[in-house]
């Protein structure tokens, strides 16, 4: 067996291992702690605070009595309040029978305290997710910034085209003689799919204040801006800076050209010849037939190979306003969100494939791919991450957070919580309810193409 052959193959699993599991406990952690600092504001006082489950590694305690610790097993965490007898808050009937008649003491327990106490401390989990995300998307939009306006050349990416006159910093006026839109007019995104496809175009620019036309790129070429974990190209080894030249045996210099082909594919092996870094380089894959979600909450089955493309420039930005960031962290938070129930209700109803919902193996997949990608890619990648985690923890299934909430608005409706037997029942149900979604996605890792 050649071992050393095996290293690199080593290499990226550790390194995709170690990024699951950094993904997972700044997520977790996060969660966690909406639990614990809300039920301390609330008066609920938690015994433990663990990320990770099994042996415990590290503990310390605080001059609140919290134990604080780190455990072997990094798949998840849990805050255990007073009165609980377990990590998902079931009942320790021995710690609320020693505390039944002292009320002070029952009152920061997590069985003892006010109803409002216990719904906030259990909703604050995935409200914390949902704050860490739409924090992340508003620094990320904050401080890789907007498009400028007019649209003006920051970096001239490497491509293969001979004779571009276009350089940093030129105002682009005009493309072929047709003016440009604004940057933030309706008209900006179909302007550019309108351009003909030539290898190179003429532009208008404003460069030092002088109107001039020179030689530039075709505005969207097919360049790897970004390579999609689990794709056909990951697959085969594509990378960010890649440029597609050839498709079975036809050159090509348009984005749009290479989408035709793979679409028309209909999922069978594709040859394409691909520059990098000056050198022509051969790649077979087989593209995917993938569900993509479309503005109307639809999903629409496409054919593809696995990557984002951009433009033959980096446009230059400028900072946006705090508000204008806030905004864009609402945006993208919410279309995660609606998103994620559009996809499963249609995957209940079949119209699209269960195996778009992926397991531990998938995401860390998915991790490891994503920090390959860049510091912020995979910070990306975590707030994406932290939202759905936040709404799974919403449904309404008991063991979850959203379990429990519907427990609370039965006893605010009811004028009293549901029975312990009742309780055992239902959470016996919860239980075997999430073990049997963890197989399934695990089956979808495993099985799915």
């Amino acid at each position: 067996m050649d071992i050393l052959g095996l290293l690199p193959q080593f290499g990226s699993l550790i390194w995709t291992i170690v990024a699951f599991v950094v993904a997972l406990s700044v997520i977790v952690a996060v969660h966690e702690y909406g639990h614990y600092i809300v039920g301390r504001w609330s008066g609920i006082h938690a015994d433990v605070f663990s990320l990770g489950f099994g042996p415990i590694l590290w503990s310390t305690h605080d001059k609140r009595g919290t134990r604080w610790q780190i455990a072997a097993l990094p798949l998840g965490g849990y805050v255990k309040f007073a009165g609980d007898a377990n990590a998902a808050s079931g009942k320790d009937e021995a710690a609320m029978a020693a505390v039944a008649d002292d009320p002070d003491k029952l009152r920061h327990t997590m069985h003892g305290a006010p109803l409002w106490a216990r719904a906030a401390t259990v909703a604050a989990g995935p409200v914390f997710n949902f704050v860490m995300s739409f924090l992340i998307f508003a620094a990320v939009a904050y401080t890789a910034g907007v498009t400028k306006d007019p649209l003006t050349v920051g970096e001239l990416r490497d491509l293969p085209q001979q004779g571009i006159e276009l350089q940093a910093g030129d105002e682009i006026l005009a493309i072929d003689g047709v003016t440009v839109p604004a940057v933030d007019d309706p008209a900006y995104g179909s302007f550019l799919g309108t351009l003909p496809q030539e290898p190179l175009l003429t532009y208008d620019v404003n460069r030092a204040g002088q109107r001039k036309s020179v030689t530039g790129p075709y505005v969207m070429p097919p360049l790897v801006l970004q390579v999609l974990p689990q794709s056909a190209a990951y697959a085969a080894g594509l990378e960010a800076g890649d440029v597609i030249t050839a498709i079975n045996g036809r050159d090509i210099f348009a984005f749009a050209q290479l989408k035709e082909v793979v679409e028309a594919s209909e999922g069978a092996t594709l040859e394409l010849m691909v520059w990098r870094e000056g050198q022509n380089l051969p790649f077979t894959m087989t593209p995917k037939v993938v569900d993509e979600p479309q503005e109307d909450g639809t999903f629409k089955r496409s054919v593809r190979i696995g990557i984002a493309g951009g433009m033959a420039f980096e446009t230059a930005t400028e900072t946006p306003g705090l508000g204008a960031a806030a905004a864009r962290g609402v945006e993208n938070t919410w279309r995660i969100i609606t998103g994620s129930i559009s996809g499963l209700k249609q995957m209940i109803v079949g119209n699209i494939s269960t195996c778009n919902l992926s397991g531990p193996v998938g995401i860390a997949q998915t991790s490891g791919a994503m920090a390959s990608q860049g510091a912020q890619s995979f910070i990306y990648f975590i707030a994406v991450l932290s939202t759905a985690v936040g709404l799974l923890n919403l449904f309404p299934i008991p063991a979850l957070d959203g379990g429990h909430l519907v427990f609370y608005a039965y006893e605010a409706v009811a004028g009293k919580p549901p029975s312990d037997k009742a309780l055992r029942v239902l959470m016996t149900i919860g239980l075997a309810l999430v073990l049997s979604l963890m197989v399934f996605a695990l089956g979808n890792d495993l099985f799915c193409p």
